[in-house]
């Protein structure tokens, strides 16, 4: 629907009021600058916080990350919100609008597609549900005194009036809006998108059934082929499951005394217009953390100390994830004056702005990381809807549970949505915003479906983190662990999203495997399953958590996670058939290996070094195999030679690295993007194709149509992420395979494997001569693989408020990045649309465990949301560059870096 005019008016004042506000400040002009400045946090001397039963010290060095002291343990969170609030209020709030869906009460008609989503799904409801029945009393207080904290901070700043510079443009288009007391429940919330972003396969699910239009299960099986076990290895070795107990068999031995604490494609072809609706119903969403789904990764190690220089264990991390601005970590400590039973807490590293607690880090006894387990927790069940009100299952007719949602729209109209729900709790997510969809002409055929009637089908999902759970608990548990047992107790409780937790105390290392892990009656998630039949149903209890895989110092003396498979198939429960495929896991593995070989030590250097690792591998297994090509054109030929030294590192100044990079995304195109229906070929990619005219006789003729690809560039196919370097991999043993038929330059078909090859670099050759220049000295990697970092809040689409000149004074960049999509040092790129970055090693740390004040720590951008702020993007360049911030946690420590000192009183 077309924005109103009033809104459209109100944009373009917007854009005169920041053009005139930076030519002020470009010229010196007071007001603007002051204007701007006023928004900046207060830093030193004192301020009153209602609440406070004693002061608060606030310590921040010169990157303006703060170490909070207090007394108690409400205190202490009372303050988090306040300086939280100070920080990134606006992100917050915006934030909390989205995990509710209610952008469209700020931004207006153009948010109402993703408030209708997310309203479908119910985050916010389920959130209230697990703030009122399920989280402990601790938790709860510890909420309710960061919302205090925030709502502190909000009392001098009413109706957002000085808050942010992003409140007085909003203020234009949309004068009537004003922030509301922030509540426990919005922290929780924030709890659901981090779930969406790592929810494992929702959209492998979809893109098998849609490739099914075109191709059969044994060739939709080669481009999801079997993880490799034998070379890629899995995060621990398979243990057995007696009972519900997991018992490990890679040598673990027990805690240190004296420690500091096959599915099928049914009705894929004829369901394949409403998957396409479903998908851009998802396509729409946010993108919170990053790109949803299969090819996103992070990295995660921890040493023994036997093994290190320092004599104690270390632990590295780099979740990876989409970039933007403001960061999406917020680095801090969190510090009782007085560890005991009314300040439980001694605790420093990353959370989330508007979220309490710290969610990866140390505290004085343990450090622990994260990466993404990627367990299939999402499952897509087509419903056969009889009704408005009713579905089908084992042939009795089954009524929905309907919820009215109404979605208020600044600048426009109210608009109504009735929420469908299925009996086990999925809501029908193939419902538009605004009235029912009649899916029944693209339902599935076959004996095993119902008969058509006049409701049609649609598409629930069913998903973990819609059942109410403790996570909010397991966060503060992690934080106050002193040793294995409590954090693996604190595991316990870490439902949604299910990650890979590795785990360092003085003298221990460990992984634990937690979440909520369905069980599922018939068939394997890979495909939608016939919500008509229960028998697919999910069981009504998940994996035990006492089933789950974990080890406890390996004889091997070293744990690395990195997306792969945790364990092999002999694993008794089924925790996902789409993990990533081991590239990663497996270079960090032989690079320990190396050095612990060449060495006999791994030092901190070394940890760090290790995280910056851009080396491609499969370009050891590709490379030779281009070098063996005979290229007759010397335009070509030169680009190829640059191959003959290169030494697989995607440095950003490598011109070899931009030629390879080239041939990839090519050879993607030629044997895979080619022949992929427009569903899942980015929107730009266009294919002349034949179509009969009639397509329903078979003996009609046919003709040569132009056929445009459909998707959201950032989620098209092939991405070329690490699932598609085991498919390459797998089909270069095969010199004949079908999939190196390709249609060439002069729309002629061409078979072999050396003839797609050739393709590929000549075509590469005339891609990067038109980005870059012809003369292939010039050349490099960073020229083309750019990372710019946006400012994701105020939106990007025509009907956000923030026009390109608004973009131009919040975004920072672009800057020129080494690594690669299945690199250690993974700047992903999406193949089928392009070279431009899309997702990060979003932060960076190493803890040593012999000396916490050593650990060391970066992220993305900085801790101000506030643009003009010194700290908005302070961290970038150090990030650029491979550096690390010392990371001070002794009082002393802390004290010696501190810059400004405020103390919040009561």
């Amino acid at each position: 629907m077309p924005r109103s005019k009033k809104f459209r008016r109100a944009r373009l004042i917007v854009i005169v009021l920041v053009v005139l506000l930076v030519a002020g400040a470009g010229y010196g002009g007071y007001r603007g600058v002051a204007a701007v400045r006023a928004s900046f946090p207060e830093v030193d001397g004192s301020v009153k916080v209602a609440g406070m039963s004693a002061p608060v010290d606030v310590k921040r060095d010169a990157n303006g990350i703060p170490q909070l002291y207090a007394d108690t343990s409400e205190d202490l969170f009372r303050a988090q919100g306040y300086v939280q609030a100070q920080d990134r209020f606006w992100e917050m709030d915006v934030r909390r609008h989205i995990t509710a869906g209610r952008l469209s009460e700020m931004f207006g008609d153009g948010q109402v597609e993703t408030d209708s989503m997310i309203r479908t799904m119910g985050w916010r409801q389920v959130a209230q549900k697990e703030f009122d029945t399920v989280l402990g009393a601790d938790t709860k207080k510890n909420l309710q005194a960061y919302a205090d904290g925030v709502n502190a901070w909000l009392t001098e700043h009413p109706g957002g009036s000085g808050a942010s510079m992003e409140y007085g443009l909003l203020g234009v288009v949309n004068g009537d809006y004003k922030p509301e007391q922030w509540t426990p429940v919005d922290s929780v919330a924030w709890l659901k998108a981090m779930a969406w972003d790592l929810s494992g396969n929702l959209q492998e699910e979809i893109d098998r059934s849609l490739l099914a239009q075109d191709f059969s299960p044994e060739k939709i099986a080669e481009l999801y082929p079997d993880y490799p076990y034998a070379r890629n290895g899995t995060i621990v070795k398979t243990g057995a499951v007696n009972g519900t107990s997991y018992k490990p068999a890679d040598g673990s031995a027990p805690a240190a005394p004296g420690a500091a604490g096959s599915g099928t494609a049914q009705g894929a072809v004829a369901t394949s217009a409403l998957l396409k609706g479903v998908t851009d119903r998802i396509d729409a969403l946010p993108e919170l953390l990053g790109r949803n789904g299969q090819g996103i990764g992070s990295n995660s190690w921890v040493v023994a100390g036997s093994h290190t220089t320092t004599g104690k264990p270390l632990l590295a991390n780099d979740p990876h994830l989409g970039p933007g601005l403001p960061s999406v970590w917020y680095q801090m400590g969190l510090h009782c004056r007085t560890v005991s039973a009314t300040c439980q807490y001694d605790v420093s590293g990353f959370t989330f702005a508007g979220m309490p607690g710290v969610v990866i880090g140390h505290n004085k006894d343990i450090a622990w990381g994260f990466t993404n387990l990627g367990a299939d927790v999402t499952d897509l069940f087509l419903e056969k809807v009889t009704g408005p009100e009713t579905y089908l299952v084992d042939g009795k007719e089954m009524k929905f549970e309907l919820r009215k949602e109404t979605i208020k729209v600044a600048g426009g109209e109210d608009r109504t949505i009735t929420v469908r729900t299925t009996a086990t709790g999925a809501p029908l997510i193939s419902d538009p915003s605004t009235e029912q969809q009649n899916v029944g002409k693209f339902a599935p055929n076959g004996a095993s479906a119902p008969d058509r009637g006049t409701g049609g089908y649609g598409v629930a999902l069913q998903w973990t983190a819609l059942i109410p759970g403790r996570t909010m608990d397991a966060v503060f548990a992690l934080d106050r662990a002193k040793n294995w047992d409590d954090f693996q107790k604190a595991a316990a409780d870490f439902t949604v999203p299910a990650q890979n937790l590795v785990y360092a105390d003085a003298k221990n290392i460990g992984y634990q495997a937690p979440g909520y892990i369905p069980v599922r009656g018939k068939g394997d998630g890979r495909y939608p399953a016939p919500g008509w039949d229960s028998a697919y149903q999910w069981k009504k209890d998940p994996v035990p958590f006492s089933a789950m895989p974990w080890s406890l110092n390996p004889s091997s003396g070293y744990i690395v996670t990195a997306n792969q498979a945790v364990v092999d198939p002999t694993y008794k429960y089924a925790l996902t058939s789409d993990w990533e495929y081991g590239t990663r896991a497996k270079e960090i593995t032989d690079q320990l290996e190396a050095r612990l070989k060449n060495n006999g030590k791994i030092s901190p250097d070394d940890m760090q070094d290790m995280q910056l690792d851009n080396t491609s591998i499969l370009a050891k297994t590709l490379v030779p195999m281009l070098l063996k090509v005979e290229v007759d054109d010397p335009y070509v030929r030169e680009a190829q030679d640059l191959l003959k030294d290169w030494n697989y590192h995607q440095d950003a100044d490598s011109a070899a690295a931009a030629y390879y990079n080239g041939v990839w995304r090519q050879l993607l195109t030629l044997a895979f993007g080619q022949k992929f229906p427009a569903d899942l070929r980015a929107e730009e990619n266009c294919l002349l194709v034949r179509q009969q005219i009639d397509p329903t006789r078979p003996d009609s003729k046919s003709k040569i149509v132009t056929e445009c690809g459909t998707r959201d560039p950032g989620k098209a196919q092939p991405d070329g992420g690490d699932r598609w370097t085991e498919v390459v991999r797998q089909q270069l043993e095969k010199p004949d395979s079908g999939w190196w038929t390709y249609i060439d330059s002069q729309h002629k078909e061409q078979k072999g494997l050396d003839n797609l090859l050739r393709e590929a670099m000549t075509n590469a050759r005339q891609e990067l001569t038109s980005l870059l220049t012809k003369d292939i000295t010039t050349w490099s990697w960073g020229r083309l693989h750019k990372l710019e970092l946006r400012e994701r809040t105020m939106g990007s689409d025509s009907s956000s408020i923030a026009s390109g000149v608004v973009h131009q004074l919040l975004n920072r960049g672009p800057y020129r990045l080494s690594g690669g999509s299945a690199a250690v040092d993974a700047a992903g790129w999406n193949a089928a649309a392009g070279y431009q970055v899309d997702w990060i090693p979003s932060m960076r740390m190493v803890v040593d465990l012999n000396d916490l004040d050593a650990s060391r720590w970066i992220i993305v951008g900085g801790a101000s949301g506030h643009a003009f702020h010194d700290n908005y993007n302070d961290q970038t360049d150090l990030w650029l560059k491979g550096k690390l911030l010392n990371w001070s946690f002794s009082p002393d420590a802390v004290e010696k870096a501190t810059k400004h000192r405020l103390t919040l009183t009561g």
